[in-house]
């Protein structure tokens, strides 16, 4: 495994040398920005869709954990699209497309977390959270 992640940066210059070579060097630059762009979107995307997910939280709304798996898979992807390289292009493809994704992370996350609910006092309705202790002992 640590080979693989040594060679990964060659394998990954070395795809880009071919795809310039099979069609020319301003497609595969063309190529590059491209994806710099595309995994800028999804990054910029997924970020914003977080934080509305999270404020919606905040004023009581329930956060399923399948929901925040989902983000950081999809981040993670924009970040693999930022990388140049077309073997972390289609890595970053395949964790894309949802059923792929959710199977992926059931093999690798092991026991699902229980969905995040804030605790409300209903006498005041503002949300307590936070850590205590006691001075009297």
């Amino acid at each position: 495994m640590r080979v693989f992640f040594l060679l990964l940066p060659w394998l990954e210059l070395f795809t880009l040398i071919q795809l310039g070579v099979e069609t020319s060097a301003l497609t595969a630059i063309f190529y590059v920005l491209l994806t710099f762009a595309l995994g800028l979107a999804v990054l910029r995307r997924q970020g914003m869709g977080m934080f509305e997910r999270l404020k919606q939280s905040q004023q009581g709304g329930v956060i399923g954990p399948n929901l925040l798996l989902d983000d950081m898979w999809l981040g993670f992807a924009g970040l693999l699209l930022i990388f140049p390289g077309m073997i972390s292009d289609i890595v970053a493809l395949v964790v894309m497309i949802g059923p792929l994704r959710r199977r992926l992370s059931s093999m690798l996350g092991g026991a699902q977390p229980e969905p995040y609910a804030p605790q409300r006092d209903t006498a005041s309705h503002e949300t307590i959270e936070g850590d205590f202790q006691r001075l009297d002992d």
